[in-house]
C-alpha cells in the first residue's frame, strides 16, 4: 500500500530516510524511483546522494546548506507533482547463465523440493521478467522481484563460506546474483560471466535499480567465450529500452 504521506525518519544528522509503503510492491516501488529521479531534477541546495530500496529512499544532505525541516519541506512540494515526472527509460538487461553442474550445485535440490525436474526450474527461472527492485547487501547485488513461487526454496540452513562471484542463486521467494565472490546461504543454480561491479568502471555496477533483467540460459563453451570477451573488453550487454 503507498501511504498518502511519506513518513521521515531520521538516518542520522545527515540523512533522512522517506516510507513510501508498507508492502514490497512494483506501485510503490515506482513512486520511490519517481521521488528519486525528481530530487535528481529539482537539483535541491545540499542534496549529496539518494539511495533507494524497496518501498523508500535514503536521502544524505549537507546540514550546512539545508535543514532537516527545510529538507522535508522541498521533498513534500516535490511530492505533489510526481506524477507528471518523466522518468527516464527502463532498460531490460539480458544476463546470460549456465545452470547446473559446477555452476549450480544446488539445481538438483531446488528441483527435488519443487517436484520438477532440473530442465523445469531452468526453464520457469529464465521465463520470468525481474524487476530490480534495488541493489545492496555488497556493491552490484541486484534484489530482484518476480520470480514464480514453484521455485521457492529456502536459504542453507548451514551457509557455504564461499561463492564464486556471477553465482546465481535462490532464497525463499526472491532470486539473485552474486556479483562477488562471498560467503552465502542462496541455493545456487547457476553463474554468469558477467562482471556485475567493477569500482573503476561508469557506472560501477551494470544493473540499476528501477531496470529489469532476463536470465538466458548459456553452454559452459559459451561460458567461457563469453567470460574472455568480457576480460577483453569486447563484450556488449545485451538490453532495451522499454516502457
Amino acid at each position: 500500500m503507498i501511504y498518502e504521506e511519506p513518513r521521515f525518519l531520521s538516518g542520522g544528522d545527515r540523512a533522512i530516510f522517506i516510507e513510501l509503503g508498507d508492502s514490497i510492491d512494483p506501485d510503490v516501488n515506482q513512486r520511490v524511483r519517481n521521488l528519486q529521479f525528481a530530487i535528481e531534477k529539482a537539483g535541491i541546495p545540499g542534496v549529496v546522494e539518494s539511495v533507494p530500496a524497496y518501498r523508500s529512499l535514503l536521502v544524505y544532505f549537507e546540514p550546512l546548506h539545508i535543514s532537516a525541516p527545510e529538507f522535508r519541506e522541498a521533498i513534500g512540494d516535490l511530492l505533489q507533482s510526481l506524477t507528471s515526472s518523466e522518468l527516464p527509460k527502463r532498460r531490460l538487461i539480458e544476463i546470460p547463465v549456465t545452470y547446473g553442474g559446477e555452476f549450480g550445485p544446488d539445481l538438483e535440490l531446488v528441483a527435488s523440493h519443487s517436484n520438477l525436474s532440473a530442465a523445469g526450474v531452468v526453464r520457469i527461472h529464465s521465463s520470468a521478467r525481474y524487476l530490480i527492485y534495488m541493489i545492496g547487501f555488497m556493491p552490484g547485488f541486484p534484489y530482484l522481484g518476480g520470480m514464480s513461487p514453484d521455485i521457492a526454496t529456502p536459504r542453507k540452513t548451514t551457509p557455504r563460506l564461499k561463492i564464486p562471484a556471477g553465482s546465481v542463486g535462490i532464497a525463499g521467494n526472491q532470486t539473485g546474483i552474486y556479483p562477488a565472490e562471498s560467503p552465502g546461504g542462496w541455493q545456487i543454480i547457476g553463474r554468469t560471466p558477467l562482471e556485475l561491479f567493477h569500482p573503476t568502471r561508469e557506472p560501477p555496477s551494470i544493473l540499476q535499480a528501477g531496470d529489469y533483467l532476463t536470465f538466458a540460459g548459456v553452454t559452459p563453451d559459451e561460458f567461457d567465450t563469453i567470460k574472455e570477451a568480457v576480460r577483453s573488453g569486447t563484450y556488449r550487454l545485451r538490453e532495451k529500452s522499454i516502457e
